[in-house]
């Protein structure tokens, strides 16, 4: 019995989330059915992140126990005939009996995508956030300072969120423009439900001149959602990279 370690990157907008469901097609269940028409048993992976729908990933891990002659280096060839375009293995290795994706994460880095022009662009619909009025990044950095570090996030997590702390750590939060483009880079040991969206949704209203900057650190102090910004919309978000 082997423990495989996968990397799977993928386009969430078809998906209800990574997370199998009842009624609705997810990235796991599109997986673990290629590795079942593989393997011919069944078998349950399991992820590092829960991604929710229409969000997408180009560093998603997962892990799964198997009994097969195929050699570890052929699975991604060999599970990519069996998946759609839009969901791609990109790499495979053999871990630890006990590794587990989730479980043994040491940190993560989401990438929030908005294209920030007067009219949307038909080609990021999917992949970024609109906003028509100009972002000032200065402000933007400026209120993301307020971020970094051991925080008691409670303010940028949703209703529904089973997390034991509100307790996380944010290393780095980068902020670059190209042309339209504005992307954020967001590096922490772990994240809260939705807590990435929220960030982007306070980090805009600041851009826009609608929460001065310092009062980022006042919204953290609340320990209170409603508080801060809106939920940015799920197609901007994508999992870049998860580090063990």
């Amino acid at each position: 019995m082997r423990n495989l370690k996968c990397t799977v990157s993928y386009d969430g907008s078809n998906y209800h989330g990574f997370q199998r469901q009842e009624n609705a097609l997810a990235v796991q269940e599109v997986i673990e059915r290629a590795i079942e028409s593989l393997v011919k048993k069944e078998i349950k992976i399991i992820a590092a992140s829960r991604t929710d729908s229409g969000v997408h990933a180009k560093g998603q891990v997962f892990n799964f126990k198997v009994e097969s002659s195929i050699p570890t280096a052929k699975f991604p060839i060999a599970l990519n005939t069996k998946l759609p375009d839009d969901v791609v293995i990109v790499d495979a290795c053999e871990v630890a009996d006990d590794f587990h994706a989730r479980y043994h994460t040491a940190d993560k880095i989401y990438e929030y995508q908005i294209y920030n022009a007067e009219f949307p662009s038909p080609f990021y619909r999917n992949y970024a956030y609109h906003i028509y009025n100009q972002l000032d990044l200065d402000l933007m950095k400026e209120g993301a300072e307020y971020l970094i570090g051991e925080r008691d996030f409670s303010s940028f997590r949703s209703a529904g969120c089973n997390a034991k702390t509100p307790i996380r750590k944010i290393f780095s939060i980068d902020i670059d423009r190209k042309d339209r483009l504005i992307k954020l880079s967001i590096h922490g040991n772990g994240f809260l439900y939705n807590m990435v969206r929220i960030i982007v949704g306070t980090l805009v209203k600041v851009a826009l001149g609608r929460i001065n900057p310092k009062a980022v650190q006042d919204i953290l102090s609340a320990k209170d959602r409603s508080k801060a910004g809106p939920t940015a919309p799920a197609q901007g978000l994508i999992l870049k990279r998860i580090n063990y």
